[in-house]
C-alpha cells in the first residue's frame, strides 16, 4: 500500500507541474495589474517602476522559474492587494472552506446512499419518478443561482436566516448559535446541488445490484429486505459513489467559489474571486496550486477506499 502511495504521488507530480505552467501563462496573458494597483494615480513611469518591483518586467519564463522556484521552498508569494504572505491569507480563509465543503459532502454522500438506494428499490414507482424529477432540477442548476434562489426565499422573503456573511456584525459577541444559522444555507447550495447528481449514479449502481444472484440468493435465505438493500447489494453499489467522492472535492471547491461570493462568505473562493478581479497573481496561483493538489487528493483518496472496500483490488 504504501509504495502505490508513494507511487502515485510521484506520477501526479508532473501533472501539477503542468497546470501550474498552463495556469501561469493564461494569467499573465490576461493582463497586468499595473493599472489596477496604480488607479487614479497611473502613469508611464509609476507603471514600469512598479512592474520592475513586482518582477513583472522580466520575461514570462523567468518569471514562472522564480515562482515554482519559492513555491518549492513554500514561499507563495506576497499579495499585491493585501500586502501580506499568500500562505497567511490561504490559512485565514481555508478553514472557513473546508467548514462548508467539508459538511456539504458527507452529508450528501450520506443522504445521495440513501435516497439512491431507496430510488432503485421503488423503481418506477410514483415516489421514484418525483425523486428523479426533483434530483434533475437542481442537477441542472447552477449553483450561484441556487444560492440567490436560497437567500431570496429563505432571507428576503421568511426572514429565517442571514443572507451572507460568517457572523452578525452587529453583535459584540456572537455566539455558535449566530455562526450556525450563517453556514446553513451556503452549506444548502452546495448539498443540494451535490445530492441530486450522486443520487441518480447511487440509483443506478444500485438497480444493477439488486438484479444480481447474491442478492437472489440473501433473500431465498430469508434476510430482511433492509439486510439484503443496505448489507449485502451497498457494498458493491456504493464503488461508483467513492470514486466520484475523489473527483467531488475539486467540483465542490469551484462550486464554493461562486457560494462564497454570492453569500459574501470568507473563505477560499472569495479570496480568490477578489483576487481574480484586482489580478493578483501570487493568490491567485497560490489557489490555483491548492485546487491541484486536492485534486490529486482527492483522487488518490478514491483509489484507497475503493481498495478497502473491494477486497478483489490488489494494490501493485
Amino acid at each position: 500500500m504504501l509504495k502505490y502511495i508513494v507511487r502515485r504521488i510521484l506520477e501526479a507530480i508532473p501533472t501539477v507541474l503542468g497546470v501550474t505552467l498552463l495556469s501561469f501563462v493564461m494569467i499573465r496573458a490576461a493582463g497586468s495589474p499595473v493599472r489596477i494597483l496604480l488607479g487614479n494615480h497611473y502613469t508611464v513611469y509609476r507603471a514600469a517602476m512598479l512592474s520592475r518591483s513586482l518582477g513583472l518586467s522580466k520575461p514570462l519564463w523567468d518569471q514562472y522559474v522564480i515562482w515554482l522556484g519559492n513555491l518549492l521552498h513554500g514561499n507563495f508569494g506576497y499579495s499585491y492587494t493585501y500586502d501580506r504572505p499568500v500562505v497567511g491569507l490561504m490559512l485565514q480563509a481555508l478553514p472557513h472552506t473546508i467548514i462548508i465543503v467539508v459538511v456539504a459532502v458527507l452529508a450528501a454522500h450520506v443522504f445521495a446512499v440513501f435516497l439512491g438506494s431507496v430510488q432503485a428499490y421503488f423503481e418506477n414507482t410514483k415516489f421514484d419518478q418525483i425523486v428523479t424529477v426533483v434530483n434533475y432540477f437542481f442537477y441542472s442548476m447552477p449553483t450561484f443561482w441556487l444560492a440567490v434562489l436560497l437567500i431570496i426565499f429563505f432571507s428576503i422573503d421568511l426572514n429565517w436566516l442571514p443572507s451572507g456573511g460568517i457572523v452578525n456584525a452587529q453583535l459584540s459577541n456572537p455566539g455558535f448559535g449566530d455562526w450556525a444559522k450563517h453556514l446553513i444555507l451556503p452549506i444548502s447550495a452546495l448539498f443540494l446541488v451535490s445530492v441530486a447528481g450522486w443520487a441518480r449514479y447511487m440509483r443506478s449502481s444500485m438497480r444493477e445490484a439488486l438484479l444480481q444472484d447474491y442478492v437472489r440468493t440473501a433473500r431465498m435465505k430469508g434476510a430482511s429486505e433492509f439486510r439484503v438493500i443496505f448489507v449485502h447489494a451497498l457494498r458493491n453499489s456504493i464503488l461508483p459513489l467513492i470514486t466520484l467522492f475523489g473527483l467531488s472535492l475539486p467540483v465542490l471547491l469551484s462550486g464554493a467559489l461562486f457560494v462564497e461570493e454570492v453569500f459574501n462568505y470568507p473563505g477560499m473562493g472569495l479570496l480568490y474571486w477578489d483576487a481574480v478581479n484586482s489580478r493578483d497573481y501570487p493568490i491567485i496561483m497560490g489557489v490555483t496550486v491548492f485546487i491541484g493538489l486536492v485534486t490529486v487528493a482527492g483522487n488518490l483518496i478514491a483509489d484507497i477506499l475503493y481498495g478497502l472496500i473491494d477486497p478483489r483490488i490488489q494494490y501493485r
